[in-house]
């Protein structure tokens, strides 16, 4: 069981993250239907082009800096219930100006969301501007601007998600230049719904210390030693690759093999309520399935922690207080 450790998380989508029930509730305030993308308390999408299409829904109903605060406040009080002591959130300002609110409020709602769960549970947070891909380089690189210039201190850290297969790594490159200069952290989706061929274009062009999912690189066994030398951390998203059928299952996933080749990784839920599942059953999945015993588990909470996008100080408060738990957990087996 694995309700008893810390937990951390770097790899989570905002609004992927909105629970249904708080979905629901933002349906009727804005008298939106939404039986085209739920069924009950469920999304409902059956290919990756639907589950976007699903996505962008449901984001449609977060559309004021006050609903992204209760956002931002309801995901990060349930991973505090967990014991995760660590989350990186990941935004779009993109979408701020997509729905008018503007990118500026809408970073101002999350960052008070942040706030409010910080001082009822502790939980440090942070956030990752993001462009999407499949809106063009010059939106990408648009976002990346924003984030250089931004003067939130929450704003750690530069990615690039959205649709993998449209355009060429090399196409985007500039944005995350920009961001590298601002001293921003980069992280890149790569080797999800593509091949390993991304993950190496990845590691070529942007030279990130993160890579988002790039699960597919174990289909290439030199870049597998590859990500093991350059020690690039892998924000490895089971749940969802199980969901878009990038593994076929749980026990054939490539987690535990990559961690077995020395690849640093760690285990986070992406867009969790789209794909059933959260924080707590991936971690729980891990032990159960997948077959991590507990101190391979802290391993990769404390790979998480150690490859976030934080002073060094955050850094180091938050590795003592991992360690001091782990700790105590290994005193109470020995004893």
């Amino acid at each position: 069981m694995t309700h008893d450790l810390l937990k951390a998380e770097i790899h989570c989508h905002i609004e992927g993250a909105a629970p249904p029930a708080l979905t629901l509730r933002q349906a009727q305030k804005y008298g939106v239907d939404p039986t085209s993308f739920m069924q009950g308390e469920t999304y409902a999408w059956r290919d990756f082009a639907e589950f976007i299409q699903a996505y962008d829904k449901v984001a449609s109903l977060f559309r004021t800096e006050e609903d992204y605060a209760i956002l931002t406040e309801s995901y990060l009080l349930e991973l505090a219930a967990i014991k995760t002591i660590y989350s990186e959130i990941i935004v779009s300002p993109d979408h701020g100006d997509r729905i008018g609110l503007g990118a500026d409020a809408y970073l101002a709602g999350i960052t008070d969301g942040i706030h409010a769960a910080r001082e009822k549970t502790g939980i440090e947070a942070r956030i990752i501007v993001t462009g999407e891909r499949h809106f063009g380089p010059d939106r990408v690189i648009a976002a990346a601007h924003y984030a250089a210039r931004s003067h939130n201190p929450l704003v750690t850290g530069f990615n690039m998600a959205g649709e993998e297969r449209m355009g060429r790594v090399a196409d985007y490159a500039r944005a995350f230049d920009i961001a590298r200069d601002a001293g921003l952290g980069l992280t890149i989706h790569a080797g999800e719904v593509c091949g390993a061929f991304s993950v190496t274009d990845a590691l070529d062009l942007v030279k990130p210390s993160r890579i988002g999912h790039g699960v597919r690189a174990i289909d290439d066994p030199p870049l597998v030693q590859r990500l093991v030398e350059a020690g690039v951390v892998l924000e490895v998203c089971p749940g969802s690759n199980v969901a878009l059928n990038v593994a076929a299952n749980f026990e054939s996933h490539p987690l535990k093999p990559l961690m077995q080749a020395g690849v640093r990784v760690c285990i986070n839920s992406d867009d969790p309520p789209f794909f059933g599942t959260s924080l707590a059953r991936e971690y729980e999945l891990a032990s159960t399935v997948m077959g991590f015993s507990k101190h391979q588990i802290n391993a990769m909470t404390r790979t998480a922690l150690e490859a976030a996008f934080v002073d060094e100080e955050t850094r180091s408060r938050l590795l003592a207080r991992f360690d001091r738990h782990a700790a105590g957990d290994d005193a109470l087996k020995l004893g």
